[in-house]
């Protein structure tokens, strides 16, 4: 019979975004695979220094299914990460550099760190964080030339740690595609992060997807605006990698910065929340220079504004809307733009572009269902059901959580909490999202945490945090207050609190003193604040 023909090694090898690397290290050895400031690196130094790190980490007792943490910005170490770390057999956690140190020791202690690499600038964070953590994980630093630091926790220089690794270690692929390739914290509406585990399959799933939907040729350049740290930028540095093209990181995102490597490395693509539209546009025109070609902006979160996408494309950039989650590697869902919607009205295309649109190709399915029922809602672009996505770039599940990955993964879908409409041509429109999650400037706000830590003020008696809409980051936190009898607090008093205790973003930008809407059972009634907020 047909189904008899076995599955052998000649035919059947586990998938990995890792081969990437090993094969542009070879079909294109002395191209440029990264620029950072003064550093320029070949495929083949990249790849050698990926490998070396990979031998180093091993001859240190690290292996397979083990955790690696990495707080670093975008640098060519985080890219070296992302293959020498899985080369090595263990698992790539990779931190928000903008998280408190309360939040960082948690998650060395949750994900149990068997080391942990770190930016000297963020030295400071990682000290307060282990002062905190049970877990004292190995300390590999990284003292980069483009932003020096004298900081340092006395911890394994990371160029001294590549020298104890070999560029000829015979690396192996893993023995299964099913095993654990990347470890990432995101915020649920407990508060509480939670660790999405990505495999092998996934990520290079996902990363082909990224090269199909945002038209990657041969050697593009990619601008490191996305943070690296954020679902492993998209898979995106696998992506880069797997087309042979040039990463051009940036340590911070700045207007100037971005325009003159813009210009300066030719790049052809990059990847960001609209903040990093708003910061290029307010630039001065005199001073951004001539680009050399169209740049392909891949954008997720709130759709731009129409008079953002029009400058945008005024300045030779054309814009991608895709949507997803940490829990779908990433960006799963596309705006895919027919040719004919380039003759509608500006205003007729903004309305377009809002829309998050139709399944990855690597991703199997997408419905928008009632969820209780597990059907699917019309299409008729007004009735609204949770989005669910189904396929290989869905994560794992959640690391030491059984109950929350049953809960996500219930019915054979994931279900992502998110609120929408599916329009009469297929497409999706998200129209709220039932987790209470603000989406500030890209990176994602539990309303429930903020709410937590405004309880602890003793002033507040009642506190409820909801997006505000914001010009710069899209959605900032609003926190809505009662003070308790004979108390007293001020707007500026309670943010202080709150950003004592969280990262300075997660604190909320505007506080209202008024009674909260309740159900006769006394939940808050979010969807009465939304109609209040203020003005911006």
């Amino acid at each position: 019979m047909i189904d008899d023909l076995p599955r052998t090694p000649a035919n059947f090898q586990s998938l990995t975004p890792l081969l990437f690397m090993e094969r542009s290290a070879a079909v294109f050895p002395d191209q440029t695979a990264v620029v950072h400031g003064a550093t320029r690196r070949t495929y083949r130094e990249t790849r050698d220094r990926c490998v070396r790190l990979a031998d180093a980490l091993r001859r240190r007792g690290i292996g397979r299914g083990d955790v690696v943490a990495a707080i670093l910005p975008n640098i060519p170490p985080m890219l070296e990460c992302h293959f020498g770390v899985p080369m090595a057999g263990a698992v790539l956690n990779t931190i928000n550099t903008r998280l408190d140190a309360a939040t960082v020791a948690y998650i060395l202690d949750h994900g149990e760190a068997k080391a942990v690499i770190v930016d000297r600038e963020f030295v400071p964070v990682l000290r307060a964080a282990l002062a905190q953590s049970d877990n004292q994980p190995l300390v590999i630093e990284f003292n980069d030339a483009e932003a020096p630091s004298d900081d340092t926790l006395g911890g394994v220089d990371y160029e001294a740690l590549l020298q104890e690794g070999s560029p000829d270690y015979a690396w192996e692929v893993p023995r299964d595609e099913w095993d654990a390739i990347a470890l990432n914290y995101t915020s649920g509406t407990t508060g509480k992060p939670k660790g999405v585990v990505y495999h092998h399959r996934g990520a290079h799933l996902l990363a082909v997807g990224n090269v199909l939907s945002a038209a990657l040729g041969r050697h593009p350049a990619y601008l490191w605006t996305l943070p690296m740290f954020h679902c492993n930028g998209w898979c995106f540095p696998w992506t880069i990698t797997a087309m042979a093209g040039t990463h051009v990181c940036l340590r911070a995102v700045r207007g100037p910065a971005m325009w003159a490597l813009l210009a300066q490395e030719r790049v052809t693509h990059m990847c960001g929340a609209p903040i990093v539209m708003s910061t290029l546009l307010q630039v001065p025109e005199a001073e951004r220079p001539a680009l050399a070609g169209p740049v392909t902006f891949v954008v997720a979160g709130a759709p731009p504004p129409e008079a953002v996408l029009a400058a945008m494309r005024a300045n030779g950039f054309g814009v991608l809307h895709v949507y997803g989650l940490t829990e779908v590697y990433g960006p799963a869902v596309t705006n895919e733009w027919h040719r004919e919607w380039n003759d509608a009205s500006p205003a007729e295309q903004a309305r377009l572009m809002a829309r998050q649109g139709v399944r990855y190709l690597a991703l199997e399915a997408l419905e928008v269902m009632d969820p209780a029922t597990m059907t699917p809602v019309p299409a008729d672009g007004a009735t609204m059901g949770e989005v669910m996505l189904r396929g290989n770039v869905v994560m794992k599940g959640y690391l030491k959580d059984k109950a929350a990955t049953e809960a996500a993964l219930a019915g054979g879908w994931f279900h992502s909490g998110d609120l929408a409409v599916r329009h009469p041509d297929g497409y999706v429109q998200l129209r709220d999202r039932s987790k209470d999650i603000i989406i500030s400037g890209g990176e994602n706000i539990s309303s429930i945490e903020v709410e937590d830590v405004l309880y602890k003020h003793p002033a507040v008696a009642v506190a409820a945090v909801v997006a505000q809409p914001d010009e710069k980051w899209g959605e900032v936190p609003c926190a809505f207050v009662e003070l308790k009898p004979g108390m007293e607090a001020t707007e500026s008093d309670l943010i202080a609190h709150c950003r004592a205790a969280l990262a300075g973003f997660k604190a909320p930008k505007r506080v209202v003193f008024a009674e909260l809407p309740k159900t006769s059972t006394g939940k808050i009634q979010k969807h009465e604040l939304r109609k209040r907020l203020p003005s911006t």
